[in-house]
C-alpha cells in the first residue's frame, strides 16, 4: 500500500488493532465536534427557512387584514349609497365589497395556516440528531 505523503486521510477507517485508546478517544472527540457544527448549521438553515414561511404569513395576514378593512369601507360607502339614493349605484358598490371581503378571507386563511405549529417544526434536524444518537452509541460500544 502505498503511503500518501499528505499524511493519513482523516475520513479514512483504520484498523482498530492499530490505534491507541487515546487516539481513538482524540478521534470520537473531533468527530463529535465536527457533527455538532454540522447539526448546528443544519438547524440554522431549516430555522431561516422556517421563520421565511413565517415572514409569508405575517405577510399574508396583513395584506387580508388590509383587504378586509377595505371592504368594510366599501361596505360602509355601500350603505351610505344606498340610503342617500334608491339607484342601483348601492348595489354595485355592495357587490365590490362582498368580493373584496372574500379575498381578504381567503388571505387570512393563508396566512393562519402558515402559522400552524407542525408546519414550523424543524423535521430535518430532528431527524437527523436522531442518527447522529445512534451513531454515537454506535462508536461508544
Amino acid at each position: 500500500m502505498p503511503v500518501d505523503p499528505d499524511g493519513p486521510d482523516l475520513f479514512e477507517p483504520r484498523a482498530k488493532t492499530d490505534r491507541s485508546i487515546t487516539a481513538l478517544l482524540s478521534d470520537l472527540a473531533s468527530e463529535t465536534v465536527l457533527l455538532i457544527r454540522q447539526e448546528m448549521a443544519l438547524l440554522k438553515a431549516e430555522l431561516q427557512e422556517k421563520f421565511g414561511r413565517i415572514g409569508q404569513g405575517a405577510t399574508a395576514l396583513g395584506a387580508g387584514a388590509l383587504m378586509a378593512f377595505s371592504g368594510w369601507l366599501v361596505l360602509l360607502a355601500a350603505a351610505v349609497l344606498g340610503l342617500a339614493t334608491v339607484l342601483p349605484a348601492w348595489l354595485a358598490a355592495l357587490i365590490v365589497a362582498i368580493v373584496v371581503l372574500a379575498i381578504a378571507g381567503v388571505l387570512v386563511f393563508i396566512g393562519k395556516s402558515r402559522f400552524d405549529a407542525d408546519s414550523l417544526m424543524p423535521r430535518r434536524t430532528l431527524r437527523s440528531l436522531r442518527e447522529d444518537e445512534a451513531w454515537l452509541r454506535e462508536r461508544l460500544r
